[in-house]
């Protein structure tokens, strides 16, 4: 018998909390989710604790970042755990978080219309069913996002619907169990807004007690009016400031969303957007076509663009999302010729839920267009057939002519007449004894091409 024994390693060291899980590419990163699953997917399965994150939307038209700052909010209250609100408007900001369909208490919005669900279930059981032939059902539909998880015991990620606002009463207890905290910007003192920021999310984190919870720190309107006058420096040394928090208490998390004009290089200087990314873990731009209609044309299943410019990567070298990542298509495992090039994302706020997905070209016209007449290239390839006017077949030897088209230039050849008249063998013009001269072989004929246009001018080769 054997002396050596394996040794069994378990897969969850650590004791996980609610809404936490274990990172897929090392078991001691724990991470939690942001509220929406393909997020969660570029940041390589969610966002690790002690890493703070950066929402940048520069379209004034619009309030992306907000949107996703309510989903991480409403994530956090959803599986019980600690929230930060930072802003003046806090309280307000937190009400009108959306909320779980399946709670029976949450306030429908009037944007939800009775017979909806029922209608987008029907719509895709109907694209669900393959119309073209019995083998195709066994093969792997087209996805362009990740799937959204559905399951009631799976509390990492919970399905969340834009049409359902949270209950009042939802916020009313999580703030009397002391779970929703917010923290004003505005103050009287000498310090500035930044600092005593910082000072109060200091002092609540270390009032967390023996068994640490997971708290969620969120800033929605980070450089806004009650912010004073910030300075680029004073936006860079907030960032570093609060990620130090982090990186001390490593059972937090954050989330900055800067109002739209912090987004731009024209406020920060050139390199501001890869300022931001160096003292942020992960830092994301959404680019919404709100500003830029011929954009909307082109894209016009998408709302913009998503640009990633630094991932979160605690305790190693490279981001977890490089591998993990199904949206991205950067791994190896995204194609058989090992590994392609980043796919293009975009996002599209749909009437229930925001999702962001690879970026991809509708049908020509529309899916709905219905054709009568040739497309404009197949019809320009028609024209341009050799085929297509009368020829003219060539009149004689001495001057062929041969004309394509009544668009194309006429085409003439010509043969020139070099031969020498040929002397009579028989004549007896000559004297006796005087040599008749043998007659000259013709010479062969040259060609001759000339293009006629309806310019008077003549090219000869």
């Amino acid at each position: 018998m054997s002396s050596f024994k394996r040794k069994t390693v378990s897969k969850q060291p650590h004791a996980t909390q609610h809404g936490t899980r274990s990172s897929p590419s090392s078991a001691a990163t724990i991470i939690t989710s942001t509220g929406i699953p393909s997020l969660d997917d570029i940041l390589g399965g969610g966002l690790p604790l002690s890493c703070s994150s950066v929402i940048l939307a520069p379209d004034v038209h619009s309030a992306y970042g907000e949107l996703v700052a309510k989903y991480f909010v409403a994530q956090g209250l959803a599986v019980k755990q600690r929230i930060l609100v930072v802003g003046d408007s806090a309280q307000e900001f937190a009400s009108e978080c959306m909320w779980t369909h399946g709670d029976v208490a949450s306030a429908p919005s009037t944007s939800g219309l009775p017979g909806d669900e029922e209608e987008e279930e029907k719509a895709s059981d109907h694209d669900s069913k393959v119309r073209i032939a019995w083998r195709y059902e066994q093969m792997k539909q087209f996805q362009t996002t990740v799937n959204s998880s559905n399951s009631s015991a799976d509390e990492f990620c919970a399905t969340f619907d834009l049409t359902c606002r949270i209950p009042a009463q939802v916020i009313a207890q999580a703030a009397e169990a002391q779970i929703l905290s917010f923290i004003p910007v505005s103050h009287t003192g000498d310090s500035s807004p930044s600092d005593s920021v910082l000072k109060r999310v200091a002092d609540v984190l270390q009032r967390n007690g023996p068994t640490p919870q997971a708290t969620r720190i969120c800033v929605p309107f980070f450089g806004s009016a009650e912010w004073g006058d910030l300075t680029p420096q004073d936006a860079i040394w907030f960032h570093y400031r609060l990620r130090r928090l982090l990186r001390e208490y490593a059972n937090s998390c954050a989330m900055i969303c800067p109002v739209s004009y912090l987004c731009e290089d024209r406020w920060g200087g050139p390199g501001w957007l890869q300022k931001l990314a160096w003292v942020s873990d992960a830092c994301v731009t959404l680019s919404a076509f709100g500003g830029d209609p011929s954009l909307s044309a082109i894209f016009p299943s998408h709302h913009g663009m998503v640009h990633i410019h630094s991932l979160p990567a605690p305790h190693t070298l490279l981001p977890p999302s490089d591998r993990f990542s199904a949206l991205r298509g950067v791994s190896a495992s995204a194609s058989s010729a090992g590994g392609v090039g980043e796919n293009n994302l975009a996002f599209k706020c749909m009437r229930k839920r925001l999702i962001f997905e690879t970026l991809h070209l509708d049908v020509e016209g529309g899916v709905g267009e219905r054709r009568t007449t040739p497309s404009t290239t197949f019809s320009a390839v028609e024209a341009g057939r050799p085929d297509d006017g009368p020829a003219e077949q060539p009149s004689g030897v001495g001057g062929e002519t041969s004309q394509i088209g009544s668009d194309a230039a006429a085409v003439q050849v010509g043969i020139e007449d070099l031969s020498v008249p040929q002397t009579r063998a028989g004549s007896h013009s000559g004297t006796k004894g005087q040599v008749v001269p043998t007659p000259r072989k013709s010479a062969k004929a040259k060609k001759k091409v000339a293009f006629r246009s309806d310019a008077p001018d003549l090219y000869d080769f």
